[in-house]
C-alpha cells in the first residue's frame, strides 16, 4: 500500500484540511471530528515556485540525481505532468526516509511536501 493510502486509511489524510508553518518546519491536518495530525514537513516542489526555506528534502534529491547522472533530478524548472510530479515527490520521500508525501492545493499550484512521524491529537 502506498504511503499516502497508508495515512489514509489509518487516519483519514483524504477528509483533513491543511496548513503548513514554514517558520516551524511542521504540517497539521485537521479533520471536521478534531482530530489533528502534526508531522514535520519538507516542500518538495511545486508547479510554478520555488521556496528554498525548507528545501532540504529537494536538495537532497537534487544531490542525488547529480551523484548518479539522472538529469531529470537535477533540472531546476521541469515541465512535467501531475502524475509525474508525484513520482519526484515519490523519489524525495525514499530519499529522505519520510513517513508519507502530500500534495496541497495553493491558489493555483500545487504545493509537493514530504512530511514526517504523525503524531495525532484531539
Amino acid at each position: 500500500m502506498p504511503a499516502a493510502a497508508a495515512h489514509d486509511a489509518g487516519w483519514g489524510l483524504g477528509e483533513a484540511d491543511w496548513n503548513v508553518d514554514q517558520d516551524q518546519g511542521e504540517i497539521v491536518f485537521t479533520r471536521a471530528d478534531g482530530i489533528t495530525a502534526t508531522a514535520p514537513v519538507q516542500i518538495v516542489g511545486t508547479y510554478n515556485t520555488e521556496i528554498r526555506r525548507m528545501a532540504v528534502h529537494a536538495k537532497r534529491v537534487r544531490d542525488y540525481g547529480k551523484q548518479h547522472g539522472i538529469k531529470r533530478l537535477t533540472t531546476r524548472k521541469l515541465g512535467c505532468s501531475e502524475d509525474d510530479a508525484w513520482e519526484l515527490a515519490a523519489v524525495a520521500c525514499k530519499l529522505c526516509e519520510a513517513q508519507g508525501a502530500y500534495r496541497g492545493p495553493a491558489g493555483t499550484a500545487f504545493v509537493f511536501l514530504t512530511f514526517g512521524e504523525v503524531t495525532l491529537s484531539k
